[in-house]
């Protein structure tokens, strides 16, 4: 067996390779993980703020922009922010009529899917 580190995109791996085979076993990361946690936190809205009708990413990714204001009068349809996820672009759009509570996410986010992006009332 022959141990290896392995730095990828600043993570740090220990790697073990046994001889002969060529399947490897990777271990936990040894680095600590990027941190997006502080930002999402910074951006949520106050809990009283929230509104009756979630809007939620249907995938992880990143925002590139947000489009709409807590206060603003959507339609169905509307653009309320833009998600980066697997290089395109998705429109996360207001599932209804409404006017917009919280904005729960900022531009540069890291997003997990399922997660509060805004909220309507």
């Amino acid at each position: 067996m022959k141990n290896y580190t392995i730095t990828v995109n600043g993570n740090v791996y220990n790697v073990t390779v046994e001889e002969g085979t060529t399947a490897g076993v990777v271990q936990a990361p040894v680095a600590a993980a990027p941190k997006a946690a502080p930002a999402a936190a910074k951006a949520a809205a106050p809990a009283g703020a929230q509104g009756s009708v979630v809007v939620s990413a249907p995938m992880p990714g990143k925002v590139l922009a947000v489009k709409a204001s807590a206060g603003q009068a959507v339609k169905k349809g509307d653009v309320i922010m833009v998600l980066e996820a697997m290089k395109m672009e998705n429109d996360i759009v207001a599932p209804q009529d409404g006017t917009i509570a919280s904005i729960n996410a900022a531009a540069g986010d890291a997003v997990e899917s399922g997660a509060t992006l805004a909220t309507l009332n």
